[in-house]
């Protein structure tokens, strides 16, 4: 158990908050990120059908896994062992057969089959068989989306949640400066992105790593225009730059980071066009205060792209905390204009500043968190283009 118990019982105070303002008597939760929140359940486990319920009225929420993984329940979870319920085998990838037929069953042991029943609808894995299989096994309930309530109630981290992310920040700094010192003209980046790894599972010698919610991003090249590009075996090219993207993670916290390196003579295009993205950063980062919006950071950042005749269409900031593959984000809250989520203190974002520009493009991020007064920064390496 990751918390102490007093933490994971005001977790689930405030998710029930939450579900009694939407009209919810039973949630099931999907979201491996949630259910971590939830419970502190964390295994890779995730790729089939799992979930946590948690009842209005029940003092604990229930794990629901397949057998071969209920001994992870009983090692990272703070619930009872009668609040860890497994689905037998013959429900794993035995088609028409699925393990929510036996959690419709036991939804109508418990008597909850005619409660409103809150679905994440949107989450990654909740597949649409799932659903058909709760509406087919539950008529007499009533559904709805959650709207990511969980979600939501993750946007505010506790003091400790925030020292986990500082431990990640650190971890993402070593990761950061490895990817500096291996990326070179004639090296594989495959070859880069397996140092990369390498530091940022090693972590450091107080705290280690762990696999991040996203592959090591790697555009290079033509590939700089496009976000998500992950390595191939092709070497670095002289004169070419990369974007790196990575984020270190301890006990399932992320910190993400971007940087742009550039092999060979200096280029001024992409100096000016790095020094205007810096420059929209500390506009937005300026504006990150208690009391302000999503949609003010934003407004700040985009005034500079502005000023300086740069178009981006995408967000430029998202929430982060907890992460499984394939996301890191919280989704939640943009820093996008129209965004009016009001900031608090403990919210915890990654601001990105990707510039695309046909054939090329810069990069850079910062992993913020509001403070009473402001913000601060997660990690401290220089966002300039590095050029080597």
């Amino acid at each position: 158990m990751l918390f102490k118990i007093e933490e994971y019982q005001d977790r689930l105070k405030k998710v029930k908050e939450l579900m009694i303002k939407q009209g919810i008597d039973l949630l099931v939760s999907h979201d491996p990120a949630n259910m971590n929140y939830l419970t502190g359940y964390d295994a890779w486990s995730f790729y089939y059908a799992q979930c946590v319920l948690v009842h209005i009225n029940e003092d604990e929420p229930i794990c629901f896994l397949r057998a071969q993984d209920i001994g992870g329940g009983y090692i990272k979870t703070y619930v009872k062992r009668k609040n860890i319920i497994s689905y037998d085998e013959k429900y794993v990838h035995a088609w028409p057969l699925h393990p929510y037929q036996y959690l419709t069953q036991i939804i109508k042991e418990k008597k909850w089959d005619k409660s409103t029943i809150g679905l994440e609808m949107d989450s990654h894995y909740f597949t649409a068989y799932c659903y058909e299989t709760i509406k087919k096994g539950l008529p007499n309930a009533k559904t709805k989306d959650t709207e990511r309530l969980v979600n939501w109630a993750r946007v505010v981290k506790s003091d400790n949640e925030i020292e986990l992310m500082k431990f990640a920040a650190k971890i993402t700094e070593n990761g950061m400066k490895t990817a500096f010192e291996v990326i070179n003209p004639g090296v594989r980046q495959c070859d880069a992105v397996g140092e990369i790894q390498k530091a940022l599972f090693k972590g450091t010698k107080e705290f280690g790593g762990d696999y991040a919610s996203i592959a090591t991003l790697l555009p290079t090249g033509k590939g700089t225009s496009a976000s998500h590009l992950t390595a191939t075996d092709e070497k670095f090219i002289n004169g070419e730059a990369t974007i790196i993207e990575i984020s270190g993670v301890h006990k399932r916290y992320h910190c993400p980071m971007a940087r742009t390196v550039l092999l060979g003579k200096k280029n001024q295009k992409k100096i000016d066009t790095m020094k205007a993205t810096n420059e929209a950063l500390d506009a937005g980062i300026n504006a990150t205060k208690p009391g302000n919006t999503a949609n003010d950071v934003a407004q700040e950042f985009w005034k500079v792209l502005d000023k300086y005749g740069i178009k981006k269409e995408s967000r430029t900031g998202y929430s982060i905390g907890i992460g499984y593959p394939p996301d890191w984000g919280e989704q939640t809250l943009n820093i996008s204009k129209g965004d009016k989520t009001i900031l608090q203190p403990n919210v915890t974002f990654h601001m990105i500043a990707v510039m695309q520009f046909g054939d090329w493009g810069v990069e850079a991020s910062e992993s913020l968190r509001v403070t009473e007064k402001g913000c601060e920064l997660f990690c401290d390496l220089s966002r300039e283009l590095y050029i080597k």
